[in-house]
């Protein structure tokens, strides 16, 4: 069992929120995602329950430039301390130094290369998807709120040499250039956005070594603390819903699969405010409805895909997470989506 990357809640919170400003309702978006509600409490998501809100937020705005305008909407809450560290560095391409550092505190779904020349740097973003591929919205999205938040804390409207991307275009070129003002390419070799040396070197305006100094022990302390919680529950949640293919999954199973005892797994899993059969509950239940959502599969080969001996457990299962039954559910769906 692999351990699966997984994003922020305040970078969640930024895709949701630019959904609602386009008029869908959080409760429509996340049941077209197929994800809980409850999953709004965690610190964390899975890259590819995002990756699954992405998809959804698209489809339900029908918007070509969802993802840019979701990077431009960026302000400091979208990268918690992150955000604050980066205002406090001496100069751009420190910052984009700390970036480095620090990306998994705001998602650990890419990562940023930086390739200087003689008189620019490229800063490159690759992705880190999960199993589920990314959308080219992600990809705009991370590029414009680079530019977006390096016009905020160097207090400029900067404009960068040249943005390009690995995908194809997605929307009118407008509103590519309304957002980064400068060139953009499509189907490149890589996605990055290309800066000036000079305005890499230029003093920032709020930089301040001694708040910097401060900042950056509190984001070790953070990546520290995020290492050693090593994203257990989305780890078991995409490993569970692997086996419910073949088997009902058991904690004595999913404990051999990380090479742990049981009693350690449920120790674990237990300091994470997490157990075994919940989060088994949790899978079977996104799965379900995701199903019941999204196809035409009959009900009971749904229940009898995600372990339900008889049909009557998996009614009374669905009747547990939304009120309603199976038939029901899924009926109210198809009419919300019409």
């Amino acid at each position: 069992m692999t351990l699966q990357a997984s994003a922020s809640i305040s970078w969640v919170n930024t895709v949701l929120a630019a959904a609602q400003r386009q008029g869908v309702a959080l409760e429509f978006l996340l049941a077209q995602a197929g994800i809980p509600a409850h999953e709004l409490n965690a610190e964390r998501w899975p890259i590819d329950y995002i990756t699954r809100l992405w998809c959804a937020a698209v489809r339900c705005t029908q918007d070509a430039g969802f993802g840019l305008k979701v990077g431009a909407s960026v302000g400091p809450a979208s990268f918690n301390v992150v955000s604050f560290l980066l205002q406090s560095a001496p100069t751009l391409r420190e910052a984009f130094a700390l970036v480095q550092q620090c990306q998994s505190l705001i998602s650990d779904g890419g990562r940023f290369q930086t390739i200087t020349g003689a008189g620019s740097c490229w800063v490159i973003y690759h992705p880190n998807q999960g199993e589920l591929a990314f959308s080219p919205h992600q990809i705009e999205a991370v590029l414009a709120a680079v530019v977006v938040f390096t016009r905020w804390i160097t207090g400029t409207s900067l404009r960068p040499l040249a943005v390009q991307f690995n995908h194809a275009r997605l929307g009118p070129l407008a509103g590519y250039r309304e957002v980064f003002r400068c060139p953009v390419a499509f189907e490149q070799a890589f996605s990055g956005v290309r800066v000036s040396n000079e305005l890499l070197d230029a003093p920032l305006p709020q930089a301040d070594a001694q708040l910097a100094q401060v900042l950056h022990e509190h984001a070790r302390e953070r990546l520290t603390a995020l290492s050693a919680r090593t994203a257990l529950g989305p780890a078991l949640r995409t490993w569970i819903a692997g086996q419910l293919q073949a088997h009902l999954p058991t904690r004595a199973h999913a404990a051999r699969a990380l090479g742990l005892t049981e009693r350690t797994l449920a120790r674990h899993l237990q300091a994470q405010g997490l157990s075994f059969s919940g989060l088994l509950d949790d899978t079977r239940r996104e799965i379900a409805l995701q199903a019941l959502a999204q196809t035409q599969r009959s009900l009971a080969e749904i229940g009898q895909s995600l372990g339900y001996a008889e049909p009557s457990v998996f009614n009374r299962a669905v009747r547990r997470w939304t009120g309603s039954t199976p038939g029901t559910w899924r009926l109210a769906q198809q009419v919300r989506q019409q």
